[in-house]
């Protein structure tokens, strides 16, 4: 039994010896138990590398007939060096190969190209984003650069505006003082007679001196009279630049005048003052005119204090020489005369000096008189213990210009009159001259706020600065005191009134600058960016009064030549979001605006449509496209209206929320609008209603009001609901604009939607229907599913893929 066992294994064997050598494909394997072991071994330590993953995957694949092993070894050959190189040349001869070639060249080139353009729009978005961010540091900084040279500049980072996009500022409380209050209603007045082209024969600078005097305050009165002063000079013309004209002999020697005018009377009602003050010990007597005055003041001032060193005598018990001073000190130069007529014949050339003086104040004396006084001064009066004679003698024959007069000049206003009086037009001698820009240039550079103490005595400074016709850094000076920044505000205002003051070419320029074409030390006062920075308190609570302030700048423009006061006004309306304050509102009936508050300002330069439609693209540019829309309805623009509600609407006319109700609202009254301007038809238009009635599709949808929902797409004439249709709404897809073509996958999923729960609805009524019913009801809903697939496939519009997975699934679901 067991050879027969044996006999049956060894026939087994040799069949299978014969099997294995007669199968080429795989070649017979001889190994010992070693190499066999050896094998195991190496297999064994393989699967400990890799892990049972690895051995799971090989199996997985092998049973699929894939060679792991030999897919990943392909894989690493595998280079994307050459994808995006220029393809080879080659013959021509290749007509199969040249096209081939040159369709890889115009998929090549064209990623090259859309590569290069995503990368240039990249880069000018950055800069564009970077320059505009520059632009409101260097605002920033320009704000901050007003103070003097002398001291630190404040960059203090102000507290950022919140955003645009947050909410609208709506007008509230007003900020403005009972002083602010009282100069705005001063400016509102003045305004209107402009609006009216009845201008005030009042200057704007007598009108605000007379709200000043309602404030109590002597030192802001006397500022006021200032002004009042020195702008009382013949008219200036508006086309001629105001610092060219101040550089005129003409104008310079009214200012002059003007200056010297207003510290005489000054000092003329300071000695009355004090010699009110002491009655008995001036003893003037009842007599009126400046002769006694000076007199009783003169017995005060000398009073009790050493007089000697005063030379050539007394008149009525009073010294000569400060007689004779104060009397032109005062500005009574008659009064003088009559002093040195009393003292006798001793000076006769010096009254004859001085009845020229009176007859000609503005001009130098005669060759022969001046010849005469400067012997005399270099003999006799230079070397005198008088210092009023010598005082005298600077001020009729502008003797020794260099001298200071101390022991005469004991305050500002004194040395400023000497000085002043000492300026004199001298063709023939100006080295020994001393002029009026030397006399600005030692008061503004050489002794400057310093020397004044200008924070502790604004009054002093603002009135050396203002006297002397440096009216810009006389403003600039009170806009850096909080106390008197409004009154410097509106001294500008009165100034540019009259054509006074100087201001750049560049309203972006510092609050005070510099002209290389203008005479040292003059410079020029940056009004729009006094006001801006003044108005930035109130205008948004005050936007009334903010754009009266504005009315101002309707001369000046902008960098790009804009007119400054509309875009002040279109920064206000960006600001603020109350359009129809600004603007007035859109009557949908009758296509009429009503009156909003920029209609006042209205004339041939200032239009508010204009300025309506800068604020509407500045809206668009920041995304505000809700606000853009009120405020192209407001411009007259209906098709941007129309465009942009398209675009937003398209973007949620299949969901909620509230964009879409405050959209539903502002849709009825663009219907209006549409109605009573009666647009032609247009692709536009047509977008509009459909895109209006999709909104209503939607809300009947998720209102599963699905027969109302068809009648409503049917209607709308987007999507083909027969198979008649398919190539009117193919060819209408064609021509359609972007907003509805963007809205069109969110239709054919909820009419997807609508048809499968048709046919639910019918799976469960059919027992309840006759067959006829029933199989005619299914078969127009498969072929409202075949239709919906041949429009989807045949549109120019490559939608989502899950809407053409939707759409399939829905025709197989059908059957």
């Amino acid at each position: 039994m067991a050879d027969e066992d044996f006999s049956k294994l060894l026939q087994q064997a040799e069949q299978l010896t014969t099997e294995i050598e007669g199968n080429e494909e795989l070649p017979r394997v001889e190994r010992s138990l070693g190499q066999v072991l050896e094998a195991s071994h190496e297999l064994y330590s393989r699967v400990i590398q890799s892990g049972a993953n690895d051995i799971q995957a090989h199996l997985l694949f092998g049973s699929k007939g894939i060679d792991l092993q030999q897919i990943s070894q392909k894989l690493e050959t595998l280079s994307s060096k050459r994808t995006f190189e220029p393809l080879q040349p080659i013959a021509d001869s290749d007509i199969e190969s040249f096209l081939k070639n040159e369709r890889e060249n115009a998929i090549l080139s064209l990623i090259d190209e859309v590569n290069k353009n995503s990368l240039q729009t990249t880069e000018d978005q950055k800069w564009e984003h970077m320059l505009s961010e520059w632009n409101k540091e260097k605002i920033k900084l320009m704000n901050a650069m007003i103070g003097p040279s002398q001291n630190w500049l404040d960059l203090k980072r102000a507290p950022e505006q919140p955003s645009i996009a947050d909410a609208p500022k709506k007008f509230g409380h007003s900020m403005l003082d009972n002083i602010e209050a009282a100069y705005a209603r001063q400016v509102q007045l003045y305004n209107k007679l402009v609006f009216q082209g009845a201008k005030s024969k009042t200057a704007l600078c007598q009108k605000f001196s007379q709200v000043a005097e309602e404030f109590n305050d002597p030192k802001v009165k006397e500022m006021w009279e200032i002004i009042k002063t020195m702008a009382n000079i013949p008219a200036l013309v508006r086309d001629e630049d105001p610092l060219k004209a101040r550089g005129n002999p003409t104008i310079q020697q009214c200012l002059i005048s003007q200056g010297k005018k207003y510290l005489e009377r000054r000092y003329k009602q300071y000695m009355s003052d004090v010699v009110r003050a002491n009655p008995g010990a001036a003893m003037r007597g009842g007599e009126p005119g400046t002769f006694p005055l000076v007199r009783g003041f003169v017995g005060l001032r000398l009073q009790g204090q050493n007089t000697q060193g005063l030379t050539d005598g007394v008149i009525d018990d009073r010294p000569l020489w400060p007689m004779v001073y104060y009397c032109l000190r005062s500005g009574d130069a008659n009064a003088a005369l009559h002093c040195l007529r009393k003292a006798g014949r001793d000076h006769e050339e010096f009254i004859a000096a001085l009845e020229e003086y009176i007859r000609e104040p503005e001009k130098p004396l005669s060759d022969k008189l001046q010849t005469a006084i400067n012997f005399q001064y270099r003999i006799q009066v230079r070397n005198s213990t008088d210092p009023y004679k010598r005082a005298v003698y600077s001020v009729i024959g502008c003797c020794d210009v260099s001298d200071e007069h101390s022991e005469v000049a004991r305050t500002a206003d004194d040395y400023l009159w000497l000085k002043l009086s000492i300026i004199k037009t001298r063709p023939n001698n100006e080295s020994e001259s001393f002029s009026y820009s030397d006399l600005q240039k030692m008061i503004l550079e050489e002794y400057g706020e310093t020397h004044y103490h200008a924070y502790e005595k604004p009054l002093v400074y603002f009135q050396v600065l203002t006297l002397t016709g440096q009216f810009e850094p006389a403003i600039e000076f009170l806009s850096r005191i909080p106390r008197y920044q409004v009154h410097g505000v509106h001294m500008a205002l009165a100034l540019h009134d009259v054509y006074m003051l100087g201001t750049p070419r560049n309203v972006q320029a510092p609050l005070l600058s510099v002209d290389t074409d203008d005479p040292i030390p003059l410079r020029r006062l940056n009004l729009a960016r006094l006001i801006l920075l003044y108005v930035r308190k109130f205008e948004l609570s005050d936007p009334s009064d903010a754009l009266h302030y504005y009315f101002f700048l309707r001369n000046l423009k902008d960098p790009s030549g804009k007119n400054l006061f509309m875009c002040c006004c279109t920064d206000l309306s960006l600001e603020s979001r109350d359009y129809e304050l600004l603007f007035g509102r859109m009557d949908p009936a009758t296509g009429l605006r009503s009156t909003g508050l920029l209609d006042q300002f209205n004339n041939p330069n200032i239009d508010n449509t204009v300025i309506a439609l800068n604020v509407a693209e500045q809206l668009v540019n920041k995304g505000l496209f809700e606000d853009a829309i009120i405020v192209y309805d407001i411009a007259g623009n209906l098709e941007k209206v129309l465009e942009l509600f398209c675009v937003l609407l398209a973007q949620v006319v299949s969901s909620g929320g509230a964009l879409r109700e405050r959209l539903r609202s502002l849709s009825e009254h663009v219907a209006r609008r549409l109605r009573s301007e009666e647009l032609p038809s247009s692709h536009l238009v047509d977008a509009y209603n459909k895109l209006c009635k999709l909104m209503t599709f939607f809300d009947q949808f998720h209102a599963e009001n699905y027969e109302g929902a068809l009648e409503t797409i049917r209607a709308c004439e987007l999507v083909p609901l027969s198979s008649d249709e398919v190539s009117a709404r193919v060819a209408g897809a064609r021509n359609a604009r972007g907003e509805l073509l963007r809205a069109l996958p969110a239709v054919l999923r909820a009419l997807c939607h609508i048809l499968l729960a048709m046919r639910q609805k019918l799976r469960t009524a059919q027992p309840t229907l006759s067959a006829h019913t029933a199989n005619k009801q299914l078969e127009w809903l498969r072929e409202q599913a075949e239709v919906l697939n041949t429009f989807a496939g045949n549109i120019a519009y490559r939608m989502p893929g899950d809407t053409y997975s939707q759409l399939a699934q829905m025709q197989v679901l059908m059957h």
